[in-house]
């Protein structure tokens, strides 16, 4: 019976949500149907099918978070068929909560309850008697618990049977220190999912915080501060802004930041956009934007000079060919960056359709997984919301992204003469590792001479 997986959508992708699905039991499907909604963590993908038939069984529910390559629908014959959520799945944004308080969970894995008992025995030496007694007691029912947990396992040693687990699911468990041979799977056939694995760990560090432990504790301890319920509201991450919040972590703490900010004179770049955009309307065709312009002068820049254009390595830094610029963009998801690639090759009007178009589609979430990788450089523009300056977080794998600001009137003088110009501030932040300060200074100059000359960008 074909299965149909969760599939990879993307370079970064460890699981998706079931957002919905477009087929429901006992439903007809031919090859190349679309099935379901699929949220990526860049994405919302259609997930199509790959066989004709029937869609006799859904495994995960609207909603779910399921691991790469766990089963989600089954087709067949439509003699098998079954309602949805067979499988145990896990709604989205819960999988990935950390415990806040205390857990009523037990422990499934026999070393971590072994440990619970031996702390929980410690503690109890210290209290009165009865406390003493209750103590002893929740050690004995732990003991007993490890006791059949050892059982089942060398049991299952002894028949030589491992029990499945998805790949994922294993190399979680030994980041986490889970004996993957106690964890019970709730996947199909008994299988050990990623969710199950991170189960049994909450349910392991729950142990020294249950009830009867927190009962033996001396009362001068050191009491929580708890929020009052009612306080606040609490708003589940979308699951771009859970990749974008452990992206961005990793870069701040793997990537030495540097920062550099250069103010550009923009009044002849603006004047000049005037004259454009003029003849593009007489031409009937689309406006282009100051964003436009930085982007194509970066382009520019990283053509004359590619030292930017790198990514860090370890031993080495990878110097990139293209030039793949990507361009922040704020939806209500999350941040995403959709990328225009070969934007050296490209006009400035071209640079302008393809924004405005991938800018829109990121909004509506209906960008390819393709669209948003392979970028070398960023840029993000703040400027539309009046901000004059700011530093910005090194995108991965990349080494440099250019933040953009307002442009301002500001006094300057001209000879003898005072006079008011827009000035734009612009600031580099690169990964110090893959580009020097004099390097990244370079390249600021060479930006800036650019946008002081501006039919130098579109030479």
């Amino acid at each position: 019976m074909p299965e149909i997986t969760m599939p990879r959508l993307s370079d970064t992708m460890e699981d998706g949500v079931v957002v919905s699905w477009l087929k429901q039991v006992g439903d007809s499907v031919a090859r190349g149907d679309i099935l379901a909604e699929i949220e990526t963590d860049k994405a919302l993908m259609e997930l199509e099918a790959y066989d004709d038939g029937v869609l006799e069984q859904i495994l995960a529910e609207a909603g779910s978070r399921v691991p790469i390559g766990e089963t989600i629908a089954l087709i067949g014959d439509g003699s098998g068929q079954k309602h949805a959520g067979t499988r145990d799945a896990k709604p989205a944004g819960t999988t990935e909560a950390k415990p806040t308080g205390t857990a009523e969970a037990k422990p499934t894995g026999a070393t971590e309850t072994k440990a619970a008992g031996a702390k929980e025995a410690a503690v109890s030496a210290g209290s009165s008697a009865a406390v003493a007694d209750s103590a002893a007691s929740a050690t004995d029912a732990v003991a007993a618990d490890s006791a059949s947990s050892d059982s089942a396992s060398a049991s299952n040693r002894a028949g030589g049977r491992r029990p499945k687990s998805s790949p994922l699911a294993r190399r979680i468990a030994a980041e986490l220190g889970v004996d993957i041979a106690t964890v019970a799977g709730t996947g199909p056939g008994g299988r050990i999912t990623k969710q199950d694995v991170e189960s049994a760990s909450r349910a392991a560090e729950s142990v020294l915080t249950r009830p009867e432990t927190v009962a033996a504790q001396p009362t001068t301890a050191a009491q929580p501060v708890v929020t009052p319920a009612g306080d606040y509201d609490e708003i589940p991450l979308t699951r771009i802004q859970e990749v974008s919040a452990k992206r961005l972590a990793e870069s701040k703490q793997q990537a030495p930041h540097i920062y550099l900010t250069s103010a550009i004179d923009v009044t002849d770049l603006l004047a000049f956009r005037v004259q454009i955009n003029a003849t593009l309307e007489a031409a009937g065709k689309g406006k282009v934007s100051v964003n436009d312009l930085l982007v194509k002068a970066v382009a520019s820049t990283l053509r004359t000079d590619p030292s930017c254009n790198v990514t860090f390595a370890g031993d080495k830094l990878l110097r990139h060919k293209g030039i793949h610029l990507g361009i922040a963009v704020a939806t209500p998801a999350g941040l995403l960056v959709p990328v225009i690639r070969d934007a050296d090759r490209k006009s400035v009007s071209e640079i302008a359709a393809e924004s405005r178009d991938k800018a829109e589609r990121s909004r509506d979430r209906k960008l390819r997984a393709d669209e948003m990788g392979g970028g070398t450089f960023t840029i993000s523009n703040l400027g539309m919301f009046g901000i004059e300056h700011f530093t910005a977080v090194i995108n991965p794998p990349e080494s440099a992204i250019l933040a953009v600001g307002a442009a301002q009137d500001e006094l300057r003088l001209d000879g003898d003469t005072v006079t008011a110009r827009k000035i734009l501030r612009v600031t580099l932040s690169a990964d110090h590792r893959a580009i020097d300060g004099a390097v990244a200074a370079k390249f600021l100059q060479q930006f800036k001479d650019l946008l002081e000359h501006p039919l130098r960008i579109i030479a």
